[in-house]
């Protein structure tokens, strides 16, 4: 027992000692020709994809594409072709080349609109509705742990959230009352999807893991978090549509380098973050090799990132202006696609 302890936060401490520099990733045609062998190899390519709200309740893909977005379930429907309707079952069933190719068929169509939909007319579905794991990485940027006055972790401090705190792009976070928590912050964060079945995974290997990257914001009550009794980072951390997520999935070979992301958030239109994920304590490749030692990474997981300093909660105490009903957020992480959502 104690010789896998001692394994355990020597790898902790070699992570740590890991540049973010040095690990730049390799392009995206290298890393599916270094694939573990047996992993499945149907990985999104240049896909942008977006959650649909429909009438009947359900939420089905959209493709994102230069001439609108593709309604995937109406493309299905109306090509007699075989396509996932979001994006769980895509990676789950190794299906991203079928949805490709109705994306291809839909655009070749000699008069496509009705296949096609303008952005502004659709209502934001949620793009992950039953992850196997949300995994969260918390205190990962250097001037975080800075502004909140705590030292940069040995090793990734891990939490999660649950399925009920999933929320899409536009939507509205009903607050409980005050006599449950009112001190509400902002967290902006990369996230990863997980494409492939990870396990121990090398910490050199663990982008050819990756499916695609969203905006997200892990979002938090923080008396809720820091002040009971001992402290409640799940607690703080997993109230109802505390995880929105969105407005699109990006596949990963559209991201040249996911730790040289910018990281914005604004509220009510004022910027309060403004950083890059080039501050990371711990990498996107290190992140997943070290999550991947503990649990198997399965298809549709997906993992919060950590976010920058900026937060309320890093403000001094006399200036802290906790975010409150009737506040629009809007995060932003690189070229991602902008997360809005109110509160009330």
């Amino acid at each position: 027992m104690s010789s896998r302890r001692n394994f355990i936060l020597g790898s902790g401490m070699a992570l740590a000692a890991l540049p973010v520099a040095a690990a730049t990733p390799p392009p995206q045609a290298a890393a599916a020709a270094a694939a573990p062998s047996g992993a499945a190899m149907d990985m999104p390519r240049q896909l942008t994809l977006l959650a649909i709200a429909n009438e009947d309740g359900s939420e089905t893909l959209g493709a994102k594409t230069p001439r609108g977005v593709v309604d995937v379930r109406r493309a299905q429907a109306r090509l007699g072709m075989p396509a996932p309707l979001t994006v769980e079952a895509m990676l789950r069933e190794g299906r991203a080349a079928e949805l490709s190719r109705l994306v291809e068929a839909a655009l070749r169509q000699a008069d496509p609109k009705d296949l096609l939909r303008d952005e502004s007319s659709i209502r934001h579905g949620r793009l992950f509705t039953n992850p196997g794991k949300i995994v969260c990485v918390g205190l990962n940027y250097r001037r975080h742990a800075e502004e909140i006055g705590v030292p940069a972790p040995r090793v990734p401090p891990l939490f999660n959230k649950f399925n009920n705190a999933l929320a899409a792009h536009g939507c509205t976070i009903e607050l409980p009352p005050p006599s449950v928590a009112y001190k509400f912050d902002y967290e902006t964060e990369l996230l990863i999807v997980v494409g492939r079945k990870a396990r121990n995974v090398p910490v050199d290997d663990a982008l050819q893991y990756v499916a695609g990257y969203c905006t997200s914001n892990d979002f938090s009550a923080r008396d809720l978090q820091l002040e009971l009794p001992s402290a409640q980072w799940l607690l703080g951390k997993s109230l109802d549509k505390f995880a929105p997520i969105g407005p699109y999935f990006v596949s990963a070979d559209q991201v040249a380098n996911p730790n040289d992301l910018k990281v914005e958030t604004r509220v009510n239109g004022e910027v309060r973050q403004s950083w890059s994920t080039n501050d990371f304590i711990y990498n996107t490749q290190q992140m997943i090799s070290y999550i991947s030692t503990f649990w198997t990474l399965e298809p549709g997981d997906i993992i919060f990132t950590g976010t920058p300093h900026g937060v309320i909660q890093g403000y001094p105490k006399d200036k802290r202006v906790w975010l409150k009903a009737g506040d629009e957020v809007v995060s932003s992480v690189g070229q991602l696609g902008e997360l809005r959502f109110r509160l009330a």
